[in-house]
């Protein structure tokens, strides 16, 4: 029989989670009523640390709001045109990262600047990053206190060859192209001339973009800007004296000090985001989002806590915006380093099919590599942020090998088989030369076919591809230049685009209407209370390690099928 103190435990528990679904119920169904916005309002706009592409889609998603690129993007073009809106505080707490989304809102900053109103920046704490993004406003404050680390661009690879031999771990890898280095962190002692040439160019095309945006947002040469970076880091007080910020103010100083006459109010994004003004909507175009590591299966996380899009997802999503009469065009957002290659030539026929029905327009965001290019490859036009990392257009495979570190722990491993290569994937040998040999020509095969898929989206012949291909990765910018890219710009743009190739006329108001199609409150409460609740401590659990499984698995994540080619770039 239960205990009565156990009842009394079950029972709180149980009107504890009605309570708490109650209050979400609530928050859901009566939040969405929107401010007031009084005149001479200034926009209080925080720039997250951490910015995703799509609303999160669970339960906590519901109680607060995820931040997005859109969302962001659209609240300052939606702030350009509100007349309540006098001036705009953006605060910039981002770290070192990706380059893609932040060029992105760094341009919309920009086209803020041509309503006139103006627009500066706070930085908290100066980073590389959140300064270039500061640039682009008419002025940059920060707090007395803070350094501003502006010291360029620098990236960095760990090789465990050596480590690993150590104790007898191999990675018994294959690849096809010469800059696939995925597998070189567990391959390679350092960097192969190849290697070493991409990362050497992709960082400098990186900080030749850094040293541009503080130039031109600044009003400096290129040359004085490569020297204050040289100079750096900076304390406080030396960021005024070299020009690289106009004053050192607290928050109650910096509002006090914007010329809005007496008594502006302040409204938070979060409150703003939720405005809507006339004439916001019109004819449909669809945005469908491409966000994570491509696996088979649904939209969900890998058990490195990578997200991940499904196969599964993703072409229902582009079917129905295909079926669907009174959508008109297509966007793609793609934000995928790319993963296992089966699954991206799935979503490819997909996206093929709709490219032959309606005006398909793809939207690079930070990542749009190997896999993420090749599902990009059937759009009419791809567009690019010059910072994004796009191409590897190269296949990599293979097995880790731990018999001989299992030998060392003294555990002993029996296998028993039918079929000459029935222990092709095991995980205590290397290949033998005949299952190499197969493996190989598995993984050319998928590399001949990812060239074809480009060749035939972007017009060009297989060794014309095979040239800017092996695996190399590019900029957005060098992929311009080499015809993997249309244009230069970011989401906007691509939607202008995307009316355009419709035939829909500039001045026409549009609705976007996003892909996967956000659940309803029902359904999200209907899965925490199944699986959601099971995977979420799974999660809870695991989430501690994310970050060492990342560094320790690399290029052969946790969750995909056992020995598919891969069409991933690592990222670090």
């Amino acid at each position: 029989m239960m205990s009565r103190g156990m009842r009394f435990i079950l029972s709180f528990l149980v009107m504890a989670v009605l309570i708490s679904i109650s209050g979400v119920a609530l928050v859901y169904f009566l939040g969405s009523g929107g401010p007031t916005i009084e005149t001479n309002s200034i926009l209080w706009l925080r720039v997250p640390d951490s910015l995703g592409e799509q609303e999160a889609d669970d339960i906590f998603g519901l109680i607060n709001q995820r931040d997005t690129v859109l969302s962001l993007v659209s609240t300052l073009r939606k702030a350009k045109v509100d007349e309540r809106i006098s001036a705009v505080v953006l605060i910039p707490s981002i770290a070192e990262g990706l380059w893609g989304k932040v060029q992105e809102i760094r341009d919309a900053v920009t086209d803020f600047k041509a309503s006139g109103k103006p627009i500066v920046a706070y930085l908290e704490y100066g980073t590389g990053q959140a300064y270039y993004l500061a640039s682009a406003c008419d002025e940059v404050f920060m707090t007395p206190t803070s350094p501003l680390n502006l010291i360029g661009v620098s990236s960095y690879a760990v090789f465990l060859r050596e480590a690993l031999d150590k104790v007898g771990f191999q990675a018994d890898m294959l690849s096809a192209g010469d800059y696939k280095t995925a597998v070189n962190l567990y391959t390679e002692t350092t960097f192969t001339p190849e290697h070493r040439e991409m990362a050497q160019s992709l960082n400098r095309d990186l900080y030749d973009q850094l040293v541009a945006g503080i130039a031109e947002g600044r009003e400096l040469t290129l040359a004085r800007v490569r020297v204050l970076i040289d100079d750096g880091p900076y304390k406080a007080a030396d960021t005024v004296r070299v020009g690289l910020v106009d004053a050192l103010v607290y928050e109650d100083q910096l509002i006090d000090g914007l010329p809005l006459g007496s008594s502006p109010s302040i409204v938070d994004y979060a409150d703003y985001r939720q405005v809507t003004l006339p004439g916001e909507d019109g004819s449909r175009v669809a945005l469908v989002y491409a966000e994570g590591v491509i696996n088979f299966g649904t939209n969900g996380n890998d058990l490195q806590g990578n997200q991940t899009v499904g196969s599964e997802t993703l072409t229902s999503a582009i079917r129905a915006a295909r079926e669907d009469a009174e959508i008109e065009a297509i966007v793609l957002r793609v934000d995928s380093p790319g993963g296992v290659a089966v699954a991206a030539d799935v979503m490819w026929r997909e996206l093929d099919l709709a490219s032959a029905e309606k005006p398909l327009i793809v939207s690079m965001s930070d990542l749009a590599a190997s896999g993420g290019y090749y599902i990009a490859a059937p759009a009419d036009v791809i567009v690019a942020h010059p910072g994004t990392l796009t191409g590897s257009i190269g296949v990599y495979g293979g097995k880790y090998v731990a018999g001989e570190t299992l030998e060392k722990l003294g555990v002993n491993v029996e296998v028993v088989t039918d079929g000459t290569h029935a222990d092709l994937f095991s995980p205590t040998t290397q290949f033998s030369d005949s299952a190499r040999q197969a493996v190989q020509a598995q993984i050319d095969d998928t590399y001949e076919r990812f060239l074809q898929v480009v060749a035939d989206g972007r017009g060009l012949s297989r060794d014309q591809v095979h040239q800017i291909a092996q695996g190399r990765v590019w900029t957005g910018r060098q992929a311009y230049d080499n015809g993997l890219v249309d244009e230069l710009g970011g989401l906007h743009r691509a939607i202008e685009i995307a009316k355009t190739e419709a035939g829909i006329a500039a001045e026409t108001p549009i609705t976007l209407v996003t892909y996967p199609q956000p659940r309803s409150f029902f359904e999200v409460l209907r899965n925490w209370f199944g699986i959601g609740v099971a995977r979420g401590a799974l999660e809870v659990l695991i989430s501690p390690y994310a970050d060492m499984l990342k560094d320790v698995l690399g290029p052969l994540p946790l969750g995909y099928v056992q020995g598919a080619p891969m069409v991933l770039m690592p990222v670090r």
